[in-house]
């Protein structure tokens, strides 16, 4: 039996598609961590690891799913792409980042981020230093959950 890691999900019932999951990571990925600075004075811009899907009244966040088969990390020419066997947690070297855009097609979540200001991907990388993701612990309707999973299942 496999160890219990922790994943975020969509609960796409309850999404509004306020974007609050895109503001508050770009916020925490800027150079200030400050909401104002971040979105009118930081040059470039903070690149946010989600994006917000919207199809009618249909919404979701999209960000990695920390797969237990990592696509992303299978097809990385430069092993930037890794995926830690204790937390489960799928990670990006931006020193080892070329920005070939291979990870990106492999992703069957389509959940990647082009960071055009650095020529590097950019993904959620499940806020290092936070109780918990800024995506999940600022979500107004509680669409992003965290749940613990069986990592083989």
């Amino acid at each position: 039996m496999g160890a219990a890691v922790k994943r975020i999900y969509v609960r796409e019932e309850v999404c509004m598609g306020c974007g609050l999951c895109r503001v508050y990571c770009q916020t925490e990925h800027s150079r200030s961590k400050d909401i104002y600075k971040a979105f009118k004075r930081e040059m470039p811009l903070p690149q946010s690891r989600l994006r917000v899907e919207r199809k009618g009244d249909v919404c979701f966040a999209v960000q990695c799913r920390h797969c237990d088969e990592p696509w992303c990390v299978y097809s990385c020419l430069t092993g930037a792409m890794r995926k830690d066997p204790v937390t489960g947690i799928v990670t990006s070297d931006s020193e080892k980042c070329i920005g070939c855009w291979t990870c990106l097609i492999a992703c069957p979540n389509g959940a990647l981020v082009k960071d055009r200001n650095n020529k590097i991907v950019a993904k959620c990388d499940f806020c290092p230093g936070q109780e918990m993701p800024v995506c999940v612990a600022n979500c107004p309707n509680e669409a992003l959950v965290i749940a613990e999973t069986d990592d083989e299942s």
